[in-house]
């Protein structure tokens, strides 16, 4: 059993889990009526559902740093000093030793553990050079197949004597992943609705047999969903990895790669999401299914590319608004923010091939907004005031629609060319996709005159920072991006430190710069990818006038959730 030396102090500590520090999101409590409302089988299901994916918080911090979990075993057996239990607090809100909080600050919990680009999917000795490197020689030599497992979206990284092998998620987790297959079939044998028992068989299928195909099967069962009580999903992305996307920089082992096939694909970490279908909430989400084929219809350069919303198809996208029971794993980590909804699978997944479509989910507890008095406090210090009327944070919640369903607009391909700047430019696009189409989906009749402004004035409110980003943060960065690319273009204007929106320009401005990503993912053009994005992550005097003001009313550094129904779930089996 290894010990560990705490890197934060007792002051230190003391401060990121005070209250005014520390904001916390609470998913649904034991006595919720979404959850007294439940058939029994479905309670019942809902235990196994959120004991698979607290197995599965497991398997994720093991992607996320090779030392996660031997520091979470010396935190608890540390139980009872102080440092250690603070410590833990954090730890088990940005779930792993290293994180980044609200400042974009790097949080490391044990001192000369560093956070490496490969996280815990690749060797921590392991450089950028050492690693092109032996990909060339290995495939120089003939070694493709062994060069393909390395590259996949699924596997973990090891050394090999002088070269480096891949190893599938579901052969490095074997036992983890069966234990959460049990569960998963537990559950389908109370849940009430079929097709979600049918889709739990499958996902239970998939994780027992290290076969891509059966994820595909499962991931297109899981998108046509539509009508269920329960939601569980197992979340694969590909942000967190830094060292896959290096690759497409070194030009001549990208050669070497097309010249057999193999596309270098980011590592996915992984998930776990557990919910109750809030129908009403769903009913006013799906208002927009209907004009999905007119907004495809409608993007830059439609006549180019294939995207995932067809003009002249059926729309093959579900969408469910989620109370939450419990967010494990990557989509529950607390890094300097934490989603409000998700659009999957990506693009790079295998069931976009098979005929399968993309599902929307949409976080209800993480976007319900706790202190209004904080939020007045924010308008009053940053936005104009005869602009407060438009400010609504439903608003948010409407463009955060937007931002879902443009993930599926576009070219229906992963870009995985762009390399680092990809996830940056994929934000982006949904970004621009979500404001860019607002004055259309006015005309159309799903917004009103008073929403459509509230749209846009609380987009830009929203769009200002409290710090300069990492580049790592691709969410964050995107948001500077905007933010300069709207100034430089009078979307808005600051005169004595207030925000004021010039609500007519934003659509405008919004269409254009969606147009330059759209080419942009288009030719693929790692270069071009890379000048777009320095050339429009600046952080300007303005924006750090304004974030000062952010930072003064708001003191937020970490966030965690709470999670007291799965807790008492947890209990029962």
């Amino acid at each position: 059993m290894r010990d560990f030396e705490f890197n934060l102090t007792i002051d230190e500590l003391e401060k990121r889990t005070d209250k005014e520090y520390l904001i916390t999101k609470k998913m649904l409590e034991p006595d919720a009526p979404e959850y007294l409302g439940l058939e029994q089988g479905d309670k019942d299901a809902l235990k196994h559902l959120v004991k698979a994916a607290y197995i599965l918080e497991k398997i994720n911090m093991q992607l996320d740093c090779h030392h996660n979990l031997e520091f979470k075993a010396f935190l608890e057996r540390q139980k009872g000093n102080k440092q250690a239990d603070l410590t833990k607090i954090l730890f088990d809100a940005q779930k792993g030793i290293n994180a980044i909080d609200t400042m974009s600050q790097k949080i490391n919990l044990a001192k000369g553990i560093k956070e490496f680009p490969g996280k815990g999917v690749y060797p921590e000795d392991l450089s950028k050079e050492e690693f092109h490197g032996i990909l060339t020689k290995m495939i120089n030599e003939g070694k493709i197949n062994e060069v393909k497992k390395i590259l996949t979206q699924r596997s973990v990284v090891e050394r090999n004597g002088e070269e480096l092998k891949g190893i599938d998620y579901i052969d490095k987790f074997k036992d983890d992943f069966s234990k959460m297959a049990d569960e998963l079939e537990k559950a389908a044998k109370t849940s009430t609705n079929s097709d979600f028992n049918e889709y739990l068989n499958l996902q239970a299928k998939a994780l027992r047999t290290p076969d891509p195909m059966l994820d595909a099967y499962a991931d297109k069962k899981w998108a046509s969903l539509q009508d269920t009580p329960l939601e569980f999903t197992i979340t694969r992305e590909n942000y967190e990895d830094e060292m896959t996307g290096t690759i497409v920089e070194n030009e001549s082992l990208m050669k070497l790669l097309e010249k057999h096939g193999i596309t270098p694909i980011p590592k996915d970490f992984l998930g776990g999401r557990v919910g109750i279908v809030n129908k009403k909430g769903t009913e006013a989400i799906t208002e927009i299914k209907k004009y999905l084929p007119t907004l495809a219809k409608n993007m830059p350069y439609a006549d180019e590319y294939e995207q995932n919303i067809s003009p002249d198809k059926s729309t093959k996208q579900t969408m469910a608004d989620v109370d939450l029971v419990a967010v494990t794993g990557d989509v529950g980590s607390y890094r300097g923010g934490i989603t409000l909804a998700e659009n999957l699978p990506n693009d790079d997944k295998l069931s976009l091939t098979i005929g399968g479509g993309r599902r929307n989910v949409y976080h209800r507890q993480i976007r319900f907004i706790s202190d209004k008095e904080k939020l007045q406090k924010r308008l009053d210090e940053i936005l104009d005031k005869e602009q407060h009327k438009y400010y609504l944070d439903e608003a948010d919640h409407w463009f955060t629609i937007g931002h879902e369903n443009a993930h599926s607009l576009g070219p229906k391909k992963a870009c995985e060319s762009l390399g680092k700047y990809r996830n940056i430019i994929e934000e982006n696009k949904a970004d621009m996709g979500a404001l860019a189409f607002v004055d259309l989906l006015t005309e159309l009749g799903m917004y009103n005159e008073e929403q459509r402004k509230q749209i846009i004035v609380t987009t830009i409110a929203d769009n200002f920072l409290k710090s300069k980003p990492e580049l790592s943060q691709a969410h964050r960065v995107r948001t500077v991006m905007q933010n300069n690319f709207f100034s430089q273009r009078g979307a808005y204007t600051i005169t004595d430190g207030k925000i004021h929106v010039n609500i007519d320009k934003v659509v405008p401005i919004a269409k254009e710069m969606l147009s330059q990503i759209i080419r942009i993912q288009i030719e693929g053009d790692f270069a071009k990818a890379e000048k777009y994005v320095t050339d429009n992550f600046v952080w300007t005097d303005n924006m750090e006038l304004i974030a000062q003001k952010l930072r003064k009313v708001n003191k937020t550094l970490n966030g965690r959730v709470e999670s007291k129904l799965a807790d008492e779930l947890l209990k029962q089996i």
